[in-house]
């Protein structure tokens, strides 16, 4: 898994790539707090190579929670920046700092 974070020089605005492979799966989706935690939300697209990848624009000088949701098994990034504890889902949250 991958993350990279893109600054814009023009806006107060971070692109984030997520990059899941996971060649057997059939869909990756990523939830958090910047999207409300909606499984609907962010759909990542499959490459021809296996790997799932997709861009969401996020405001900077903010810290948010995130996980993937892999065929429907909730999974966190190994390269958050940090990972926080959630009494809702039982579980710990990867931390995005942009």
């Amino acid at each position: 898994m991958a993350i990279t974070k893109q600054y814009l020089k023009s806006k107060p605005v971070c692109k984030v790539t997520f990059s899941v492979p996971a060649k057997e799966a059939n869909e990756v989706t990523v939830v958090g707090t910047f999207n409300e935690w909606n499984t609907k939300s962010t759909t990542l697209k499959k490459l021809k190579n296996g790997t799932f990848k997709g861009t969401v624009a996020l405001e900077k000088d903010n810290s948010y929670e995130f996980r993937y949701i892999v065929d429907g098994t909730y999974i966190n990034d190994e390269q958050a920046d940090a990972y926080a504890w959630s009494d809702y889902a039982s579980a710990e949250n990867g931390v995005l700092n942009v």
